[in-house]
């Protein structure tokens, strides 16, 4: 009886993964046409955003600094692919907008390899920059713990958790069940596109929990107002989808510490990932590019960068006062 059990848990969570309202066929097929459409300018895009001399640093807690100059090292592996992010891929149960903070550095002091991702937005129907969009992120930390649901075991399936909390899985809806356990904000973020529709996040890579590969939540806004604390108070949500990075790169990094640390559960592929081929269809590339800080070792950090186009007429839905405090 055991294996057909462990079947059930991981088609339960495989269909809990994909909750939320889904795009016809026709929709996914304009989305997949205007993203053929727009990949001439969206490369031309992309090297207007690497031409310029980013230069960041990343102070840990030894206060070494680590200088990052972003320039010609991207000019040979820039994409003219969007990846765009449908309503296809959930939010997932960790969605938690009142932790969601106007901010560009959501790292808060969790352990992991410095990450900074680098997010052009571009407008399918005109295939230019859209500026003053609000990116959103929210992930995991090295460990597979979400900020805002610490109390909830990273290592242990989904059905279980509600079984656990006396929630029946035919009543759980995400996004209004009630699952947050604390108020810690870490790895959570949101800051806006410029002028040229390109923004930037600093934040740790991710680790992973159980039955999901590695990933990064993100959502994009239009026509959005915070509260006084940064939250969203109004907005038009138009995309949700999520990111993701190369097996041989999560390989490297998941061998080191913080992140080797995490034995309980066998970390899940990108390949035996739920999710992760229902972002990867249409020709849409969800997977981060990635430059070493120094050049030559991923291990010290990186800058990602990934294009992201979206239909600013799809809204999914309008947000009211969801960051509410």
């Amino acid at each position: 009886m055991q294996i057909p059990f462990l079947l059930i848990l991981t088609l339960v969570v495989s269909a809990l993964a994909h909750l939320g309202r889904h795009p016809s066929p026709r929709d996914v097929a304009h989305h997949a046409a205007l993203s053929m459409m727009c990949a001439d300018n969206v490369g031309q895009v992309g090297n207007a955003r690497y031409k310029r001399n980013l230069a960041r640093r990343w102070h840990d807690g030894n206060t070494t600094t680590v200088e990052v100059t972003t320039e010609a090292p991207y000019y040979e592996i820039i994409h003219n692919d969007t990846y765009v992010l449908t309503p296809e891929v959930t939010q997932g149960p960790y969605v938690w907008p009142r932790s969601q903070t106007l901010r560009q550095d959501m790292t808060e002091g969790q352990p992991g390899v410095p990450l900074w991702l680098d997010v052009g937005v571009v407008d399918m129907a005109t295939c230019q920059p859209l500026p003053n969009v609000l990116v959103d992120f929210w992930h995991c930390n090295a460990t597979g713990s979400y900020s805002s649901f610490t109390g909830l075991s990273p290592d242990t399936p989904f059905p279980q958790l509600l079984d656990k909390l006396g929630i029946p899985m035919s009543t759980f809806e995400i996004g209004k069940t009630d699952l947050h356990t604390d108020n810690t904000t870490f790895l959570r973020g949101m800051w806006p596109t410029d002028k040229n529709g390109v923004m930037e996040m600093k934040t740790i890579f991710p680790g992973f929990y159980v039955l999901r590969t590695i990933h990064i939540h993100v959502q994009v806004h239009t026509n959005w107002t915070l509260h006084a604390n940064g939250t969203i108070k109004t907005a038009n949500t138009v995309s949700t989808g999520q990111i993701y990075f190369n097996e041989d790169l999560v390989d490297k990094l998941m061998a080191i510490e913080p992140y080797v640390s995490h034995t309980a559960i066998n970390r899940t592929t990108n390949a035996a990932d739920a999710v992760f081929p229902y972002d990867f269809g249409n020709e849409y590339n969800p997977v981060v590019s990635v430059v070493p800080i120094d050049g030559e070792d991923v291990t010290k950090g990186m800058v990602g960068y990934i294009t992201i186009g979206v239909d600013t007429n799809a809204v999914e839905y309008d947000d009211n006062n969801v960051g509410n405090p």
